[in-house]
């Protein structure tokens, strides 16, 4: 059986307050054309459909439309919400929508929905995990009696997974938004300070395929079969240089999987450029390239340039920031604070702010505890 991997759509975007609906329009025409070229069974779609938990009216209607065509083509669909989605609303209608094969996971109540599907090799099991924390792990279980509480993301995740009935002898299909430590981030993702939200890869050691949103970057962690797709489209300049594609999950007999790729083509292009001001704005020097490409334009030039924003944009309408990189700009010793804050872990923060007041580091004793305070209060809520 052969499937199509894709995740973090995230319809309604918008990039330096650009509108990415067009271009995400533009793509999910081409991912349904690829769904069908490549006779595939199912489409799986691993969390972060929309860009916020409630979605513009015309965002929608575009998820509606990339499923109802799929539907059409005889097109099974898996999805499950993500970190940015309301739960509530994604999993609004999903016993209608099974009706035509499209499956999406139901709000979290301390099971994880599963559909089976048959093929020449036998059943497969398609399991449907929405984005979790412990907090929503903790309310789905209360009253459970000896139910271990979870304390971390690591817990959550490993404790939803140990309550799947998995039946080893089949092939099975896990689809999860979450972190997986190890994963190379981007700068379009949410990222939890100091790493609290991270998952070990080794919870879904009994899936044959894991089929994995949250990170905007294709690949894979800890082995093949645990995989990020990536995102459709650039979000973010950090990803100028990546090629998006969907992955191609074709399933045979137990322990065998081929995994391949299909690239995508974009309505817009999203790349660096650099130079100094006459010399990108020469003819010679963007007419063989598409100027309605989304750019991020640095300029060499030792003085800014006046209007240097809309000069640029007759040549380069697209163009979503521009920055300098001259002498000035190379010794401006001002400190970003901000940018320092992000770096750092909130465990560091407070161990810092504790030595600054007290003039002594924390103890080991002192430092285990604000560990944990700090991982409860991530999960949704502190418990003494």
């Amino acid at each position: 059986m052969k499937f199509l991997h894709i995740s973090d759509l995230h319809i309604g975007k918008r990039v330096n307050e650009f509108s990415m609906i067009p271009d995400q329009k533009y793509i999910l025409k081409q991912i349904s054309d690829i769904a069908v070229s490549e006779s595939v069974d199912a489409v799986l779609i691993a969390g972060d459909i929309y860009d916020k938990p409630v979605p513009s009216a015309e965002a929608v209607q575009i998820f509606d439309r990339f499923l109802t065509g799929l539907a059409d083509f005889g097109k099974k669909v898996f999805a499950v919400s993500g970190n940015h989605d309301s739960p509530e609303r994604i999993a609004f209608g999903a016993q209608l929508m099974s009706g035509r094969g499209v499956h999406v996971s139901p709000v979290y109540e301390g099971e994880a929905a599963c559909r089976i599907l048959s093929d020449a090799y036998g059943e497969i099991g398609v399991y449907l995990l929405p984005f979790i924390k412990p907090a929503i792990v903790r309310h789905a279980l209360e009253g459970e009696p000896e139910c271990p509480v979870p304390e971390s993301y690591q817990d959550a995740v490993k404790l939803a997974v140990d309550r799947m009935e998995i039946d080893g002898t089949r092939r099975n299909i896990l689809i999860a938004h979450q972190f997986v430590t190890g994963a190379g981030r981007c700068d379009s993702e949410e990222a939890a300070v100091g790493g609290l939200d991270n998952v070990d890869g080794s919870v879904f050691d009994r899936f044959d395929y894991v089929a994995l949103g949250h990170i905007h970057s294709p690949q894979s962690v800890g082995r093949e079969c645990v995989r990020y797709c990536g995102t459709p489209l650039k979000y973010s300049f950090s990803e100028a240089e990546q090629e998006k594609s969907v992955t191609i999950v074709e399933l045979r007999e137990k322990g065998q999987i081929q995994l391949s790729t299909v690239p995508l083509r974009p309505l817009h292009d999203m790349r660096k450029i650099r130079g100094a001001y006459l010399e990108v704005m020469s003819k010679s020097f963007y007419q063989d390239t598409d100027t309605e490409d989304y750019v991020q334009i640095t300029l060499t030039d030792e003085e800014d340039i006046p209007d240097g924003l809309q000069r640029l944009r007759t040549v380069y309408p697209n163009l979503m920031r521009l920055t300098y990189d001259n002498s000035r700009t190379r010794q401006d010793q001002d400190v970003d604070v901000a940018e320092m804050v992000e770096q750092k872990s909130e465990l560091e923060l407070f161990g810092e702010f504790y030595e600054l007041q007290n003039n002594q580091p924390m103890s080991g004793e002192q430092h285990n505890f604000v560990k944990k305070m700090i991982e409860n209060l991530a999960g949704g809520g502190y418990e003494a």
